[in-house]
């Protein structure tokens, strides 16, 4: 079949299939950006904390109503510590300063020199006395985890004193020294004299901060050996036993009230709840865009439906002469598909360039990475699919026209 009588018949009525040309750009350009931001979206929403088992921790956030000294402070957490160990069910416990994915903790400043300026990074501070690479399950990498004797017990409210030691994530270690080991380097929390230098022990694989950012910065965190005390709220990191999870969440609230004098105020919450929480808007977004998708492939497919259909009834006497002269179904059947295909191509290549167009925005106003081509080149295939299926109907209707019918006047 020849391509310049449907090319000629096309520019003779160009309203129609200029309009169908170019709600298929449209929707390619979307489409194709909309799904690449929808899989990288899950692609975040996935990734791992660095926790061995998120849905078996938990923590408890303490709050005591006592008016005890910070000593008499640090007898109860270390009491209540060795009290929710004997727990059943429970793995692992460690006093915490923060929690990944909670949203709520400590940054510091890290420098290599004490006298740069400008940070090398921000990182996020993990503080505890006891084995977080235990409790959380970490991967250890280089290096060591920290010896009893080097865990120490700051007053919070008067101390200012740091260990001298500090694991790091490989991701951290990477940005301070790449191409080095880490282990035996020095890094700085602030700047001046009174910066004290920290010595990197261990490099554990992964744990991301309390905000867990999209880009490398969720993944910048310091771990401290330091037991700290003198407030009167206390978190309490606990991994249990493969599905007991629930049961203990209630046994050690009560192992907590049992263990004060005075009523406590405490708040369990879940690691899996929190990763629901800090990707609740990013799932939305997904869920948006695969809705906008489906309703830009429903309103082009029906854009293409609409004008073969028109066509067909428009060009009833002209089947009625091809068919007169000679003409076979399967030849009307395919000029009208090769009809559609010519202007679901001019509308491909168009989103082709319209989609790269709309991603070269957003990589420079949001700061996301280039679109790759087999998104291009997926959602071609699949408009050049979807513009035969839409037009299959019509066509077909248009082969099963009688010559007589065609031809009647009106």
């Amino acid at each position: 079949m020849e391509i310049r009588p449907i090319l000629s018949a096309l520019l003779r009525n160009k309203t129609g299939p200029l309009l169908v040309a170019l709600q298929v750009a449209l929707s390619l350009a979307i489409l194709a950006n909309a799904l690449y931001i929808v899989n990288e979206r899950r692609a975040v929403v996935a990734r791992p904390s660095g926790l061995s088992d998120e849905h078996a921790t938990f923590y408890i956030t303490a709050r005591t109503l006592d008016s005890d000294g910070p000593e008499q402070r640090l007898a109860a957490i270390k009491r209540e510590t060795a009290m929710l160990r004997a727990v059943p069910g429970v793995a692992s416990v460690a006093q915490v300063s923060q929690m990944p994915l909670s949203r709520r903790g400590w940054n510091s400043s890290v420098m290599l020199d004490r006298r740069q300026e400008r940070q090398s990074a921000l990182a996020s501070m993990y503080i505890s006395g006891d084995s977080v690479i235990e409790t959380f399950g970490l991967r250890l990498v280089e290096g060591r985890d920290f010896l009893p004797q080097e865990r120490v017990d700051i007053n919070e409210l008067a101390d200012r004193d740091q260990p001298p030691q500090v694991i790091v994530t490989k991701v951290l270690a990477d940005k301070l020294w790449p191409g080095a080991s880490a282990i035996g380097k020095a890094m700085y929390f602030g700047r001046g004299e009174e910066a004290t230098p920290m010595r990197v022990v261990g490099v554990i694989e992964r744990l991301q901060t309390q905000s867990a950012q999209i880009d490398e910065n969720g993944e910048l965190s310091v771990l401290i050996p330091a037991r700290l005390y003198g407030g009167n709220t206390t978190l309490y990191a606990i991994r249990t036993e493969p599905g007991q999870r629930e049961r203990v969440m209630k046994e050690a609230e009560r192992t907590l009230r049992a263990a004060s004098a005075t009523p406590m105020i405490l708040e369990s919450t879940t690691v899996d709840r929190d990763r629901k929480d800090r990707y609740r808007s990013d799932v939305a977004l997904q869920w948006m865009l695969v809705a906008v998708s489906l309703l830009l492939l429903l309103i082009t497919c029906s854009g293409i439906v609409g004008m073969a259909s028109l066509w067909v009834t428009q060009r009833r006497k002209q089947i009625g002469v091809r068919r007169a002269l000679g003409a076979r179904k399967i030849d009307i059947l395919r000029y009208f598909i090769a009809e559609n295909l010519v202007i679901t191509s001019a509308g491909v290549f168009g989103g082709a360039a319209l989609g790269l167009a709309l991603n070269q925005l957003l990589v420079s106003k949001l700061e996301m990475a280039r679109l790759p081509a087999g998104y291009l080149i997926g959602g071609a295939l699949l408009f050049w699919l979807l513009g035969v299926l839409a037009a299959w109907g019509p066509a077909a209707r248009a082969a099963a026209i009688s010559p007589a019918t065609a031809t009647r006047s009106v």
